[in-house]
């Protein structure tokens, strides 16, 4: 037996991006519809199944933030696909808006054939249930989110978090977004134990001249030296000697380590117990 296409919408309005993607996403394993406007598309969500929608958000008609809302009024909305957000418009409030909406990821238009191709197949190749992320605060300047301990969550929000400091400098991004992301594991692995119930507490804060961001994790905390699985508790002599622990634990063998997060940002701090961990970057 054939194994079952996945069903892909793609809502754009401009006709030359919408075909661009229909193109690239020409697989004999994806069966892909195009929409033009919000009408359309709701019409196709309201009546078949998908199991993803790429989602532009200024639509004629009925605008991407509406169908979102749609979608999570259904009485079921956690049967309902997973949305990729597309937009030109990379202000705070509408990434947020997106995080609310709970949008999978967020792209940045224009984005690099590679950014849609990453995003569609990191979609499609995740079968656990997609958990709400649940918004404490959605300030520009003092975003907080509590997020469930899954390992794809990593991943989901760095795509937010990169679209909230769009407008900042490329190293800026760069390396905010590898410590924050390799923190965050650690937090999901560690602290929350990849249970689903637990939940991870985020803060980005926005100052006129750093960013902050925060992370605490439901465990009890933790001693950096008895972290073998870690880059900074390392004997010299056996430099790579963690990655062989992370792979006998069944934890992934790649990720910058803790020693690591520190050469990336300005300033890092932990609070006694080692469950919640505070880092600046200069602007």
């Amino acid at each position: 037996m054939k194994p079952l296409r996945r069903r892909i919408l793609i809502v754009e309005d401009s006709d030359a991006l919408r075909e661009l993607l229909l193109e690239l996403l020409e697989k004999p394993e994806y069966e892909i519809v195009g929409a033009a406007d919000g009408a359309v598309a709701w019409n196709l969500l309201d009546r078949n199944h998908f199991d993803l929608v790429l989602l532009d958000l200024g639509l004629p008609g009925i605008s991407g933030f509406e169908i979102l809302q749609r979608l999570q009024s259904r009485p079921h909305p956690s049967n309902s696909p997973k949305v990729i957000v597309m937009t030109g418009d990379d202000t705070p409030e509408t990434v947020l808006r997106a995080v609310q909406g709970q949008a999978y990821q967020f792209i940045s238009k224009p984005a690099q054939r590679a950014t849609y191709l990453d995003a569609v197949e990191q979609a499609l190749s995740q079968t656990a249930e997609v958990l709400p992320i649940e918004v404490v605060s959605a300030k520009p300047d003092w975003v907080e989110l509590l997020v469930p301990c899954q390992l794809e969550i990593a991943d989901r929000i760095q795509s937010f978090m990169l679209g909230l400091n769009a407008k900042l400098p490329q190293e800026v991004r760069e390396s905010t977004g590898l410590a924050f992301h390799e923190l965050l594991m650690n937090a999901l692995e560690w602290g929350g134990q990849l249970d689903p119930n637990r939940k991870v507490r985020i803060a980005c804060l926005r100052f006129s001249r750093f960013l902050q961001y925060r992370i605490q994790d439901p465990g009890p905390g933790f001693n950096p030296a008895e972290l073998q699985h870690a880059a900074v508790s390392n004997d010299p002599d056996h430099p790579h000697g963690h990655m062989a622990v992370r792979i006998e634990k069944g934890i992934r063998p790649g990720g910058f380590g803790l020693l690591m997060s520190h050469t990336l940002v300005d300033e890092i701090i932990y609070n006694e117990a080692h469950n919640e961990v505070a880092f600046i970057k200069y602007l």
